[in-house]
């Protein structure tokens, strides 16, 4: 069984930064695929970030690119998504998941069979 708790929400200005933090309760972390989520309210889970097991593949969604950067210490079993510039529209619930295909740097929600519980983000304009 997977357990994810996401940590280091909170209220930033329009340009600030935010380190949010993912820790896994699992026997080997780096057997998972693992991607961050966000859901606005009224919107659907877009996807934000992932990362592969060994922490050597990443993806971006492309309104995040260049602003955003995931990363992962899997001898801490911490997953982390480090945001700088933040803006208005990053405004949104985020979630990590884990993917149990470790190397697929899934997209789609469906895709990842754990997710924790999220953590707000509120970006002030």
């Amino acid at each position: 069984q997977v357990q994810l708790v996401e940590s280091g929400g909170g209220l930033v200005q329009a340009g600030g930064s935010l380190r949010l933090s993912c820790a896994a309760r699992v026997r080997t972390f780096s057997i998972y695929g693992m991607g961050w989520f966000r859901q606005a309210p009224g919107k659907g889970r877009e996807f934000v970030a992932t990362i592969s097991g060994s922490g050597s593949s990443t993806y971006y969604a492309d309104s995040v690119k260049g602003r955003f950067t995931i990363s992962r210490d899997n001898a801490k079993n911490t997953l982390y998504l480090q945001m700088n510039s933040l803006k208005p529209e990053d405004t949104a619930v985020y979630y990590c998941a884990a993917d149990i295909i470790q190397w697929r740097l899934g997209t789609r929600p469906e895709q990842y069979a754990h997710w924790g519980q999220g953590t707000q983000v509120t970006v002030s304009s």
